[in-house]
């Protein structure tokens, strides 16, 4: 209570409303009038829905109270701290008499789990979907068009760019300018391939591919060859073998 240290007990339950505070919240670290937590409780955005969903009373008996099921509705960016405390008060202010000190969490940062949804990865993975390349977005042009050719991941993308560079480049078409495309190619290659390969076999070679069917080495007629020191010609027959 604020009188003192003194512990008081109340033999009958009583409600505590839940409200969010902004972050900044107290500015002393320490003390705080009930006017001071009120001021500071933070109210939903115009035209948006009330900033806290669920249970926001709880009946606390015994000193104990249990909170449930509550969510927020709208990202903490907007107010200047850009962060979020979770209060307590009690209903009315007092109880039988005493002011009840408030209680409130650590501050924390609040997402959009919209925004989460459609982030792009840095790196990005073999198994992202490709509309998680940077200026691909989700649903829209670039995507539908390489997914109507059977490019739905970063792999299918990077193996296109591997096998048909320029057939790549006509699906995205015009409205995807060459800074563009640089961009996007330049993401994708950051992907980490990992350590998986695949082996084409023939009668008389072999040939080790990354999973993007970038060459790793060959063997021909015996003789093994790195992508450094294939001849003209080798290299040539290795194409031939992989892309036709």
């Amino acid at each position: 209570d604020t009188r003192g240290n003194q512990t008081v007990l109340f033999p009958s339950p009583f409600k505590v409303d839940i409200v969010v505070l902004d972050g900044d919240f107290p500015l002393d670290g320490k003390n705080w009038s009930k006017e001071e937590f009120d001021r500071y409780i933070v109210k939903e955005r115009t035209g948006k829905r009330p900033l806290l969903a669920g249970e926001l009373v709880v009946t606390v008996r015994d000193g104990v109270g249990l909170i449930e099921n509550i969510e927020f509705t709208d990202n903490s960016s907007w107010i200047r701290s850009r962060k979020f405390r979770i209060g307590a008060k009690v209903a009315g202010g007092s109880c039988q008499g005493v002011r009840i000190r408030e209680a409130m969490t650590e501050a924390f940062v609040v997402k959009d789990h919209r925004g989460e949804l459609y982030k792009k990865h840095h790196p990005p993975t073999l198994g992202d979907e490709v509309w998680r390349l940077e200026k691909i977005g989700k649903d829209g042009v670039f995507h539908k068009r390489l997914a109507s050719e059977g490019v739905h991941t970063v792999q299918d993308f990077l193996k296109m760019w591997v096998v048909d560079h320029a057939k790549l480049r006509t699906i995205l078409g015009p409205a995807m300018s060459e800074k563009m495309w640089n961009v996007t190619v330049k993401h994708a290659k950051t992907c980490v391939m990992g350590n998986k390969h695949y082996v084409l076999r023939g009668p008389d070679y072999k040939v080790l591919l990354n999973p993007i069917c970038q060459l790793v080495n060959a063997e021909i007629n015996g003789s093994i060859y790195t992508t450094h020191n294939l001849s003209d010609i080798n290299r040539v027959s290795v194409s031939n073998w992989l892309y036709s």
